[in-house]
């Protein structure tokens, strides 16, 4: 049996310690069955699992799970705009995540898949610093898609910056 304050109060019959867990108004809550004899414990249950929940909201506030961010282009998009898009590439792989390129295709642009394929490869060199490429240009529908997945270097220096 543990106090309260966790004191050892040691071993008495369940009747005893109930009774002084009414004494003390709080609740007799059995923390460990499996132990000979099993371990007691006299706490305010209702705060104890207010706790509880508590501690594991932060747990799952600090866990960040990484994702899959999409950016699409078109087969006809202005060099400017490519380098903006690009920055946010790069920022997503900074961060841990993996890219998924898309290039869609509107009307008659599909009949152009190459001007498509041009745009992804070169974006692909782009990034082989700092990513790796997992699927190469697949035709989906109307869409041509390309995944590109941060290098451990990146990884590493993400872990070392939460880190800090």
């Amino acid at each position: 049996m543990i106090g309260a304050a966790g004191e050892n109060l040691g071993v008495m019959p369940l009747y005893q310690a109930l009774q002084l867990a009414r004494e003390h108004s709080t609740d007799l809550v059995e923390v460990n069955p499996t132990a000979v004899p099993p371990v007691c414990r006299l706490l305010d249950y209702g705060r104890y699992k207010y706790e509880q929940a508590k501690k594991e909201r932060d747990a799952r506030k600090s866990v960040k799970t990484a994702g899959l961010r999409e950016v699409r282009f078109r087969p006809k998009i202005d060099e400017h705009d490519v380098q903006v898009k690009s920055r946010h590439i790069r920022e997503f792989l900074d961060e841990g995540d993996k890219v998924k390129i898309s290039v869609m295709f509107r009307g008659r642009e599909i009949t152009h898949p190459e001007l498509g394929r041009e745009l992804l490869s070169k974006l692909a060199s782009a990034f082989k610093d700092v990513a790796s490429i997992e699927g190469s240009g697949l035709m989906e529908g109307r869409s041509i898609t390309v995944i590109l997945s941060p290098l451990k270097q990146a990884k590493e220096a993400k872990v070392a910056k939460e880190a800090r």
